[in-house]
């Protein structure tokens, strides 16, 4: 393959996996339902493997085995395959790793083979600029003890995805702890107490989290350019795709911590319940992909590390340095109180205004779905482990404002630390106690939103963020231009960088939340064909 044609596969497999990314696809309530055919493989993957569509689509001419993707988030693809929620829907999972899921019994249960494809180990992009004034060079190895002495020095100042959205997160979490530990063997909750506040020295830098990998990354190339960031936490393959791709002002220095990383291996993974005829598919499918050429192909297009023998010499075999390789945890309670110390101790607290449509059209079905979401978020319903992950934090700073005609005086609650139960049931009770009213003042309550988030006295360094669900047409007060002109562009600079994360639901315009997620930096979410409950789970990955 020519080094054009590999820039512009390259380039091509980025700007797929980050619209897919970006659009939050999940998998649908009813494709591909019943038994598979033989031929076809339906596969529940992470939203990242939407840059291998274009090899999964050579496969199928020269092998005869058809790939039908969906995407996930790794913990909710987690919780289904345990759930037995893929029977009858997919033949194979493909996630960037086994490990959490394999932990459980029903995890490795519900597995009838897997094999490893690629690998990409979770490392620190950092610019250049800042890699030099740090002495962070070609041959220096760094730490992540010393990565995080430079993000507590103010040096550094990182994206990285949030650990109950998105596996890079997960990933980066588990093996930065393991590393600060420095036992030699599998994290145990005794080391999670012992490395707690170097954690939270390197995730003082953290500026910016996401709910997935390819959000991130576009948003992290809108501020690096705007001086606000300089780093981030993602895949190798992630990184030096964007370094390459020409959309950043300087390349980035690609930081391997000498003291170990964990690495993603991709396994595709053969379900249990899988047929004999679907599952000769996914043999020659395996023997396919894991062949020398498409192992070359892969490096090539997607910058992950080969995981079969390819020919020494090759490009494939030379563009990787090596990486020293950390243990996952053993048992998944180390993991879990790994993840809940993060958000709840760890790193720098949420702060977010839920601007929240009571107009008439309301009525019914919609308002108890708001409802729902909003109790989910307290803590009801989240036996599965995503849930747990997704609910209100401890630290947290919670606005319900709701509007109709006019915006609602706002209700601002605090989960304290240690006890958060009786502010989660106020909250709760708030909810159930939204009373509805008659038109849509949608863009007067984001003015009020921004008026509360600049009175409040709030923690300073929060994750900030603004929540709009409105379900139909703004028919009362500012319409969305005297918004951007008039209060949007009035706002001090801080206030101007909180993102607006906009729900489509009901007959709300999309164009319009569209444009006004752009505004913000924030980004869509569409509730119109799943629960609000879904929705508004997924939007935690992002505050």
């Amino acid at each position: 393959m020519n080094r054009d044609r590999i820039r512009t596969a390259r380039a091509a497999a980025l700007a797929a996996a980050l619209a897919l990314a970006a659009a939050g696809c999940a998998p649908s309530e009813d494709d591909l339902e019943g038994p598979g055919e033989p031929g076809e493989l339906r596969v529940l993957a992470g939203s990242e493997l939407a840059d291998m569509e274009p090899l999964l689509a050579d496969a199928a001419e020269e092998i005869g085995v058809t790939v039908h993707m969906d995407y996930v988030g790794t913990l909710d693809g987690v919780d289904m395959v345990r759930s037995g929620a893929t029977e009858n829907r997919y033949d194979a999972v493909w996630f960037s790793s086994n490990r959490y899921l394999t932990l459980h019994a029903d995890g490795r249960a519900a597995l009838r083979a897997e094999t490893p494809v690629m690998a990409s180990p979770v490392v620190l992009g950092v610019t250049s600029s800042a890699a030099a004034e740090l002495g962070w060079d070609e041959d220096a190895e760094v730490t992540w003890g010393e990565i995080a002495d430079a993000a507590a020095d103010g040096k550094l100042s990182y994206g990285m995805t949030s650990p109950a959205a998105s596996n890079s997160g997960f990933t980066a979490l588990v093996g930065i702890a393991s590393a600060l530990a420095d036992t030699g063997s599998a994290l145990e909750s005794a080391d999670v107490a012992e490395v707690a506040p170097e954690l939270t020295e390197f995730f003082s830098g953290q500026e910016l989290t996401a709910g997935s990998s390819g959000w991130l990354t576009e948003e992290y190339v809108r501020r690096a350019a705007d001086g606000g960031l300089n780093a981030m936490v993602n895949y190798e393959s992630v990184l030096l795709s964007l370094s390459e791709s020409g959309e950043l002002a300087e390349p980035l220095r690609i930081v391997r911590p000498a003291d170990g990383v964990i690495t993603a291996d991709y396994p595709l993974s053969l379900l249990e319940t899988a047929s004999d005829e679907v599952a000769e598919g996914y043999d020659r499918l395996v023997e396919h992909l894991t062949a020398p050429g498409t192992q070359e192909r892969i490096s090539a297009e997607t910058h992950r590390r080969p995981m079969a023998a390819v020919p020494q010499g090759s490009e494939a075999a030379q563009m990787f340095p090596p990486v020293t390789e950390l243990p996952f945890p053993a048992r998944p309670e180390v993991v879990d109180e790994l993840v809940a110390a993060y958000f709840d101790e760890i790193r720098r607290p949420a702060r977010t205004v839920y601007v929240m449509d009571v107009s008439g059209s309301m009525q019914g079905d919609r308002i108890d779905g708001l409802r729902d979401a909003m109790h989910t978020l307290t803590g009801g319903g989240t036996d599965s482990t995503a849930g747990r992950y997704q609910r209100f934090y401890e630290r947290e700073e919670v606005t319900l404002l709701p509007f109709d005609t006019v915006p609602h005086p706002p209700m601002t609650f605090t989960i304290p630390p240690g006890n958060p139960a009786p502010v989660l049931d106020e909250i709760g009770t708030a909810v159930d106690g939204l009373s509805l009213g008659e038109a849509t003042a949608a863009y007067d309550a984001l003015a009020s939103a921004y008026e509360t988030l600049e009175e409040g006295g709030g923690e300073e360094d929060a994750f900030t963020s603004i929540v709009l669900l409105t379900d139909g047409e703004v028919n009362e007060g500012r319409d969305f231009a005297e918004f951007r002109d008039e209060v949007h562009a009035g706002l001090p600079e801080e206030l101007r960088g909180v993102p607006v994360f906009t729900v489509l639901f009901g007959e709300s315009d999309a164009e319009e939340m569209e444009s006004l997620a752009e505004l913000s930096g924030g980004r869509v979410f569409d509730a119109r064909e799943t629960s609000l409950v879904r929705v508004f789970r997924e939007i935690r990955g992002y505050q």
